[in-house]
């Protein structure tokens, strides 16, 4: 069968046959048809028989038989891992490079500017990790509202991962007619309620089971102690004459050591995972895609889904927890039908991981007795109180943190002690004919208590001496003087000016009035002036309200000036904050007034 037996459009075709393509793989062959037709597909292949070109293919063709104006995101590809997320969005690119489709990645890890960009000019494919996706919903930035496929790709692998919970969030946001593609190398309990609850009479496609690998494949297990893994690792690297190698490590510290010791052995590496910036990890990849590095040391999470091609080898560094995961592993290489060979260390504390993936493949791993590092380490390491294995790199990588945090430490205190040796700056000599500058004034320090505070605004007063009474200066009468001591005293104080009995205090009416009632007075004496004076009637003192013409707001004046200076009262009359029964007493009225 040919990809023009699938029924695949002829722009299609040719960029098929521009990238080599010559056969659909079997899992191609199966899933094509039925995606082209609408119905939602239920893929289980493993890693490396052509996934992606399955359900590519089929979105472009659908999705270019009728174009939306405005290019809203019509398709949806949801993936574990910001590499994988990145070769799907490249396939899309060399399937439709002769179609007027858009198409985009977005991932975490990167700033979201340039991507939001890209997502404002109109997209009609979008592949995306659950992550950033989430991040750009709930900025308002995606709108799934004309959605007509989703594809859930590697979903077993975003259950271990911990995204299940994001994608079952996500897929409350799309619109519940459209077309599903599910793909996973397994079919986990978890998955499969997802399935159930999320594909409507699927078509079931199983290409190459789980417990069976690609039989091109060649396997070989080396019993070696732990610490002699490197050794046999750089001496299997020459002795082979590998030229590209991918090596398992199940730990971010241990990638990092493994590479380390390569490099200083002569062999061109570099390590990928987690930790590791975008940038970092693309440009790695990059490296040996093109050769530049020869061994690539990376986690499970990091590798999942890489696309290389004519990789020869396949170390398992550590064996993995998960039976499954080794099957992951391998099938890195023998891709497209190719040879490969898939080499596993084991060494006394990995046997019951060996145990559950010989069970799994349904025979054991041939085994290389005959090697320069035979094991030697009989005896297990110890565990702890919950029964599992202490992990000796997690002790490494503890001990290389003291020793990084002991050397910064050192290093500051160094330069500390080198800052201090160096002579200090002397300052420029000043000039003659400079003035010399000003004193700052010192700190004002706010009093700690109201004696305090009554004491230090008061007037001053001479020194007591042999004419004086202690009294005269112990407690002082702030309104006394000039001073006022702050604005309640002020508020507070009598004023001198009066207003006739029988005259009304300027009021607010409701906003209607005369002129002369909504503007203020510029000044007290000015006030004095235009009030004519009656005969027969006595004068009362104007309140602090009616001083402030009721509730009334006083304009701006235009002309500026200093603040109406205060005069104290003399008539005797009392106002209501100076009678023995008010609760509102001022403070500097003392007990015998």
């Amino acid at each position: 069968m040919t990809f023009q037996d699938l029924g695949l459009i002829a722009p299609i075709l040719g960029a098929l046959a521009d990238l080599g393509y010559e056969r659909p793989s079997p899992i191609q062959e199966k899933a094509i048809p039925p995606a082209l037709a609408g119905r939602d597909v239920l893929g289980c292949a493993q890693t490396g028989t052509g996934k992606t070109c399955a359900f590519a293919t089929p979105i472009l063709q659908r999705l270019q038989a009728k174009t939306v104006k405005g290019h809203p995101i019509r398709a949806l590809i949801l993936t574990p891992t910001r590499e994988l997320a990145l070769q799907i969005q490249e396939s899309f690119q060399a399937y439709g490079k002769g179609l007027k489709l858009r198409s985009a990645v977005i991932f975490g890890g990167v700033g979201q500017a340039p991507q939001v960009e890209r997502l404002k000019k109109g997209v009609d494919i979008l592949v995306a990790t659950p992550g950033r996706l989430i991040d750009l919903y709930q900025q308002k930035l995606l709108d799934f509202g004309g959605l007509e496929i989703l594809v859930l790709d590697e979903a077993d692998r975003m259950l271990d991962m911990g995204f299940i919970h994001d994608v079952k969030k996500i897929l409350q946001w799309l619109p519940k007619e459209k077309q599903t593609l599910f793909f996973s190398a397994t079919m986990p309990p978890e998955i499969t309620d997802l399935v159930n609850s999320l594909l409507r009479d699927p078509v079931k496609v199983a290409v190459n089971p789980v417990s069976s690998p690609v039989e091109v494949i060649r396997q070989q297990l080396y019993y070696v102690d732990r610490g002699n893994k490197t050794r046999l690792l750089a001496y299997l690297l020459d002795a082979e004459q590998a030229q590209s190698a991918l090596v398992f490590t199940c730990t971010k510290h241990g990638a990092n050591k493994v590479a380390g010791d390569l490099m200083k052995a002569g062999i061109p590496a570099a390590a990928i995972h987690g930790n590791k910036s975008q940038t970092a990890r693309q440009q790695a990849l990059s490296d040996f895609k093109s050769g530049a590095i020869r061994v690539l040391v990376a986690t499970d999470i990091a590798a999942r889904g890489l696309d290389i091609e004519e990789l020869s080898y396949v170390f398992n560094y550590n064996l993995p927890d998960v039976p499954e995961t080794y099957v992951h592993r391998i099938g890195r290489t023998g891709r497209a039908g190719h040879g490969g060979t898939a080499i596993s260390f084991c060494d006394v504390n990995e046997k019951e991981e060996l145990k559950g993936i010989e069970k799994l493949l349904g025979r054991p791993i041939p085994v290389v007795e005959d090697h320069l590092f035979p094991m030697e380490v009989l005896e297990p390491l110890p565990r702890d109180k919950k029964g599992r294995v202490v992990n000796p790199e997690d002790a490494e990588a503890w001990a290389a943190a003291r020793e990084r945090r002991a050397a910064r430490k050192a290093q500051e205190s160094k330069e500390g002690k080198a800052s201090k040796k160096q002579p200090k700056a002397q300052p420029a000599p000043v000039e003659a004919s400079a003035p010399a500058p000003k004193k700052r004034p010192k700190a004002h320090r706010a009093s700690a208590t109201l004696e305090e505070a009554l004491v230090a605004t008061a007037p001053k007063t001479s020194k007591p001496g042999r004419n004086t009474k202690e009294s005269d200066f112990r407690h002082p009468d702030p309104l006394s003087g000039d001073t006022i001591m702050d604005a309640t005293a002020r508020l507070l104080a009598p004023r001198s000016r009066t207003v006739q009995e029988g005259e009304k205090s300027p009021r607010r009416r409701n906003g209607k009035g005369s002129k002369a009632s909504q503007s203020a007075p510029k000044s007290a004496q000015e006030q004095s002036q235009k009030e004519p004076s009656r005969k027969g009637k006595g004068k009362r003192p104007l309140s602090p309200l009616e001083v402030l013409g009721g509730n009334k707001k006083r304009k701006r004046r235009s002309g500026g000036g200093s603040p109406r200076e205060v005069e104290l009262r003399t008539d005797g009359v009392k106002d209501s904050t100076e009678l023995s029964a008010s609760l509102m007493k001022p403070y500097y009225l003392s007990d015998d007034t």
